[in-house]
């Protein structure tokens, strides 16, 4: 890699990200609420679970079979006796008779004096007797109660997020609801009066506003609940409307567009009176940036170019907001770089690419208007704020998106 000094002039990608980091980490706290288990999907667990029965409940088969002794079916081929049929739901109470067979279904509780399933497949009944053709072992295919968790041990640890698998163990244990933490709440709200919504006709100079629902989607798929997405014309008065509105329902605000040094900043105006911090990251795309604290509410402000809003996200917020919903980090490989990248001096770049068996290659341009570009790119290829060319094969990080 060539590089060369960074400018002193603008904040470092690490200290921004330390920054908006210790400004949400309050968000930690919030309250608890108990919801049903089939709603508690992707919610973050509050408290420990222990489990309140045996797992399983009874001994069971695991097998469709017949419940025998194990010294009856030692030698084999072995004809005997059927005693009956269990079906799972049964009590499964009556004894096995000495030197008899019980047909049982898989699930179907083991009646006491047997010690062993032989499966279906390797017997031979008329329907009065069973011939056993292979035997089995004392405790093959048997389940005993609390082989798979006992009452009051441990199931799931405070701060998971619940996955389909731990919602399948809570309602195995017969659990009906869980207490879990209130998901953090965000509002999202755009700037622009060339902005217009999907559908609406295009006018002279107007374009589509991506960004409103895009933040969103990324909040969702990062355990953030999105309350509201509002769109803001530059005028100062209806964005502090509007901003007002968004701190009152959310304990997170993001914002894009108006950071930047141009006229119209309506974000920059209305925010930096009220304690707003607006300048510089050393960082392209998503350069400009702003961080406020408006009522009590953290407010994230981004530049307006598509993807310098999603990369801002995707590197100040994300991996913040996963930490706070108890979802993994963001995944940071290292593979060789498939062709040469030149790369500002001073600042530090995240390139759109696309992974292959031989290694990671940009995709399309990478201006920051270029969403479709985005659309194309799994991942962002970090190139340090002092390289300013990367030769192909170098190793590099790559952040999945």
């Amino acid at each position: 890699m060539s590089s060369r000094p960074v400018r002193g002039t603008t904040r470092s990608v690490e200290e921004y990200r330390d920054t908006i980091e210790q400004t949400l980490r309050p968000l930690a706290a919030r309250a608890v609420t108990r919801v049903p288990v089939p709603e508690a999907l992707g919610r973050l667990l509050a408290e420990p679970i222990s489990s309140p029965v045996d797992l399983p409940v009874f001994r069971n088969s695991a097998m469709d079979g017949y419940a025998v002794r194990a010294e009856s079916v030692a030698v084999t081929p072995v004809t005997l006796p059927l005693a009956g049929v269990v079906a799972a739901g049964e009590p499964g109470t009556t004894p096995l008779p000495p030197g008899a067979a019980l047909k049982v279904m898989t699930g179907a509780p083991i009646p006491p004096g047997a010690d062993c399933v032989v499966p279906v497949e390797h017997t031979r009944s008329d329907g009065s007797a069973v011939i056993v053709e292979q035997g089995r072992a004392a405790g093959e295919f048997v389940r005993e109660a609390g082989t798979d968790v006992r009452v009051g041990e441990p199931l799931i640890s405070a701060g998971v997020a619940l996955a389909p698998r731990h919602i399948a163990a809570l309602a195995a244990v017969g659990l009906a609801e869980v207490p879990v933490f209130e998901p953090i709440r965000a509002a999202v709200l755009t700037t622009g009066d060339e902005l217009v919504p999907a559908g609406t006709a295009l006018r002279p100079g107007q374009i589509y506003n991506s960004n409103g629902i895009a933040l969103a989607a990324a909040l969702a798929a990062n355990g953030v609940a999105v309350v509201s997405v509002a769109h803001s014309t530059d005028d100062p008065v209806e964005f502090r409307r509007l901003l007002s509105a968004a701190t009152d329902s959310a304990d997170l605000v993001f914002t894009s567009g108006g950071v930047s040094q141009g006229d119209f900043e309506v974000v920059k105006e209305v925010l930096r009176p009220l304690g707003g911090t607006f300048g510089s990251v050393a960082v392209q795309p998503g350069g400009p940036q702003g961080l406020s604290v408006v009522d009590g509410v953290p407010v994230l402000s981004f530049p307006g170019n598509p993807v310098s809003t999603m990369v801002s996200f995707e590197v100040f917020a994300r991996p913040i907001l996963r930490e706070l919903a108890g979802l993994p980090p963001v995944e940071i490989q290292e593979l060789p770089l498939l062709e040469p990248v030149r790369s500002p001096a001073g600042r530090r770049q995240f390139l759109r690419g696309r992974v292959t068996p031989d290694g990671v290659e940009p995709v399309s341009g990478q201006g920051s208007h270029l969403v479709a570009g985005m659309a194309r790119a799994e991942v962002l290829i970090d190139i340090p704020a002092e390289v300013t060319a990367v030769a192909a094969g170098t190793i590099v990080g790559v952040r999945a998106l």
